[in-house]
């Protein structure tokens, strides 16, 4: 399948103990974070928007019995959530898929064997930096694999995206301008291969230590790690950035570990943040 093909990733999904602990860690790595937004099922956000379009969604469970109402309702998106929490505190638990059609794909991943559940429909406020306020709706399309009860694909829709002006948010101290790559570790990569293709339209390509995905946007990796359990773990996010030298600063600043490396920074994962961060200076 043709690279032009492929789907873009649209956001990735960071389950977090405390979302103003998530908050807190964020901007101390030089991010600019969304207010907190409440979504009508009991979880709750505060996004990373960066100007790549692509966002990253710290998740947190704000009102429990709505979450649990939601599960016993068949949410698709809380039920993985609690399974992925039942599992690990922290770390990465979804990758997003963007997509035109939703109602679509869902009935693709059925004829495939990989629907997760249901078709998922909901509205959620969001608070500009102006103060003022948008609604944005969303549809998802879940797809899942038989021995992950915890990590999930899915797609996304827009219904109705927001329009607002998003500039501000996207706008970080520690230069980061986007995503270029995501390592994940499985003890045995292929057998994900099937569910990766199918989410993000694309073949995989065979590397020395697994598996390549090029979604339109950025790189998926998938690498043998034969010491692992018998699950897929997302180790690492590498972000671009346009002065590797601004973001060591912005680091060394606000007081959190790092290492130099060539090429980069690398952060190792900490509460509130799930996985570890390599930034990058992107060539213009």
């Amino acid at each position: 399948m043709s690279h032009s093909a492929s789907r873009s990733v649209d956001h990735f999904v960071l389950p977090v103990t405390m979302l103003d602990g998530a908050v807190t860690r964020f901007q101390m790595l030089g991010f600019t974070v969304a207010p907190p937004a409440d979504h009508p099922f009991g979880t709750q956000n505060a996004c990373v928007f960066l100007s790549d379009k692509t966002y990253l969604e710290p998740l947190a469970v704000g009102r429990q019995a709505e979450a649990d109402r939601a599960v016993l309702d068949g949410n698709v998106f809380v039920t993985r959530d609690r399974a992925f929490r039942t599992e690990r505190k922290e770390g990465l638990s979804a990758i997003v898929a963007a997509s035109d059609d939703a109602e679509a794909d869902h009935i693709g991943f059925v004829e495939k064997g990989m629907s997760g559940g249901s078709l998922l429909d909901f509205s959620r406020p969001m608070r500009l930096p102006d103060g003022g306020e948008a609604m944005a709706s969303f549809r998802l399309a879940f797809a899942t694999e038989a021995n992950e009860s915890g990590f999930f694909l899915f797609t996304c829709q827009r219904i109705a995206p927001l329009s607002a002006d998003r500039s501000q948010l996207e706008t970080h101290a520690n230069g980061v301008t986007g995503i270029s790559r995501i390592f994940l570790h499985a003890r045995h990569p292929n057998r994900y291969r099937n569910w990766f293709e199918t989410v993000f339209a694309v073949s995989a390509a065979e590397t020395s230590g697994g598996l390549l995905f090029e979604a339109k946007n950025l790189a998926i990796e998938i690498i043998e790690a034969s010491d692992l359990a018998d699950i897929l773990i997302a180790t690492a996010l590498v972000f671009s950035v346009k002065d590797i030298d601004v973001t060591g600063r912005v680091l060394t600043d606000n007081g959190i570990e790092h290492q130099k490396m060539p090429g980069g920074i690398a952060v190792a994962a900490a509460p509130g943040q799930g996985v570890a961060l390599l930034f990058e200076e992107s060539i213009s």
